[in-house]
């Protein structure tokens, strides 16, 4: 017997319960016309992922409960429709009279009554709760923190076919797929709220081909799509066949559902979604981001101070591709030290992406800095001092023209600026969002590479040449460019790699080829200017380990690793 399949690749917002309930429903609605007898959302659909602490608010609980019996509620005049939903849940102890409900939910205390929840929907009841077995506590996962783990499979018949349920981290580990077979599951549903970072997909496909190969099910795997602050979910939902091949592929970063069809729990063959590059994933992770960080939190559009230098140039690329142009404003301020091709590279790149292009010179209010500390800085030399200040005076105007406005200020600093602490604390590290802060220098070069000449963009070469071949400066001194004061980029982003996201020893980075006064130079500042990335603002994660959640160092800390 045939069945239709329907994967929810949805994008749902965080505590919106009426608004996620309404995307459920559409999907459903759509995948009924399209005669589906099944959908699977992601993990925690109806509450968004990840909830962080409202998991620790009673409230929270309490509104998840009564959207999901309203969302059966709406579901129920879908005849025969079966609807899996991810939600947080609380015991029923815990919600009726054997508990006290409003009771808080201790922090730090392993939690007893909370879990990482998928109920089944048929005809207006749930039919069923799947509990999250095995809950990740690595990288920007702290789910130990608010769910408890269960044990118990939850397998449910539909056209004589037996389905297992089983949920994100379930899947990376044996024994949650094992028990769903044993319960007598002939097909395993996953969803799963799996956020992006660089090679990810690749990862879950062979990840989810180990379950397959142990258990020989056949597996249905929907993921979230969309971006939750820092976090970009890519979606990629996929449906693998008992033998680990990929039948069924749905595309990255976009929202939609997909049908496909079982025979007797036999998946057959849909359309499977061409893999991307590794620079298309990344740049579509930075427009989801900012189109939905912006979206999401209400503002009416971006500000950025364009520069004439190859990261605000890929900033307004981003935010022109996430917002359109008529919802993003470039500044360019120049000083006595922006060189004249800096001012004419910015108004062409602007021009190129159709955004409103505005200058305001930063030398009438830098000298009026310069004489109010003339006394304190007497008989002093120029220093980084006066180039802070600079930043600093552009930072203020673009905090000025967001207050006014409304719109969001992008900041521009990378991945390399931000671990060398090559950026000005309320200077260019001013801002609401900093959209390449886990980029590193080489990388936006080849992103900016990618966006000229992707022929997927109605505007291509918006990037003017000269941007991405001139020497990088900040351009706060004469003469200066940043190999100044810095490794070249290509040694700087490979020490920075190999010692803060892939946990290597100073040792082994000399031993990889890398100069000892160069390691030892790099480590030590990625050391000192913790304190500065503690007061950045957020930014998109698009490596598996990003300075934020998943990195903390202390600030005040005596310890340094000698390179033996």
């Amino acid at each position: 017997m045939k069945t239709r399949i329907a994967l929810a690749q949805i994008n749902v917002t965080v505590g919106d319960f009426a608004g996620n309930m309404a995307k459920i429903v559409d999907c459903a609605r759509a995948a009924h016309r399209d005669g589906a007898k099944l959908v699977i959302t992601p993990e925690l659909s109806l509450s968004g992922y990840p909830p962080e602490d409202l998991l620790l608010r009673p409230a929270f609980y309490a509104a998840s409960a009564a959207a999901l019996a309203e969302l059966a509620r709406q579901l129920q005049p879908l005849a025969g429709l079966h609807v899996l939903v991810g939600h947080p849940h609380r015991s029923a102890d815990a919600a009726s009279g054997h508990g006290n409900a409003n009771r808080p939910i201790e922090r730090g205390a392993a939690p007893v009554d909370t879990y990482n929840a998928a109920s089944l929907i048929v005809d207006g009841k749930i039919a069923g709760t799947y509990m999250k077995q095995d809950l990740p506590n690595t990288e920007v996962f702290d789910e130990k923190r608010y769910f408890a783990s269960a044990i118990t499979p939850f397998v449910f018949s539909l056209d004589g076919v037996k389905y297992g349920v089983i949920i994100c981290e379930d899947a990376w580990h044996a024994s949650a797929a094992q028990l769903a077979k044993a319960a007598g599951a002939q097909v395993l549903l996953i969803p799963n709220g799996s956020p992006f970072h660089m090679n990810k997909d690749a990862t879950r496909v062979d990840i989810v081909r180990s379950r397959v190969a142990e258990t020989s099910l056949p597996v249905a795997y929907v993921n979230l799509v969309g971006g939750q602050d820092e976090l970009i979910f890519d979606g990629g939902s996929f449906v693998l066949d008992g033998q680990g091949r990929m039948v069924a592929r749905m595309p990255q970063f976009v929202e939609g559902h997909a049908i496909v069809e079982f025979e007797d729990g036999r998946p057959l063959a849909a359309e499977v979604a061409a893999a991307e590059s590794l620079e298309a994933q990344v740049y579509a992770a930075l427009v989801l981001g900012v189109r939905d960080y912006i979206g999401k939190n209400g503002f009416p559009g971006a500000i950025i101070g364009l520069s004439g230098g190859v990261d605000s140039a890929l900033v307004l690329a981003v935010a022109c591709d996430a917002l359109g142009a008529e919802r993003v404003r470039a500044v360019m301020m120049p000083s006595r030290y922006t060189a004249d091709i800096s001012t004419s590279d910015a108004a062409e790149m602007a021009r190129r992406v159709g955004v409103r292009y505005d200058e305001i010179a930063i030398a009438p209010m830098m000298d009026a800095f310069r004489g109010a500390l003339s006394n304190e800085f007497e008989g002093l030399p120029e220093d980084a001092t006066e180039e802070n200040i600079q930043a600093r005076i552009r930072g203020t105007l673009l905090m000025a023209l967001s207050n006014k406005f409304g719109s969001l200020v992008l900041t521009t600093g990378n991945k390399s600026e931000m671990a060398v602490g090559y950026c000005t604390l309320y200077g260019d590290m001013a801002g609401g969002f900093a959209v390449i802060k886990d980029i590193a220098k080489t990388l936006v070069y080849r992103l900016c590479r990618y966006r000229n000449g992707a022929a997927s963009f109605a505007k291509r070469d918006v990037i003017p040449e000269r941007i991405l071949t001139r020497a990088p400066s900040a351009e706060l001194r004469e003469n200066q460019t940043d190999q100044d004061s810095l490794p070249p980029y290509e040694v700087l982003d490979a020490i920075m790699r190999m010692y803060m996201e892939e946990d290597k020893s100073l040792a082994e980075i000399v031993a990889a080829g890398y100069a000892r006064e160069d390691v030892a130079r790099v480590t030590r500042l990625i050391k000192l200017n913790e304190y500065k990335r503690r007061q950045a603002p957020i930014g998109i994660r698009v490596t598996h380990r990003a300075f934020g959640r998943d990195w903390r160092y202390p600030i005040t800390s005596r310890f340094t690793e000698p390179i033996q």
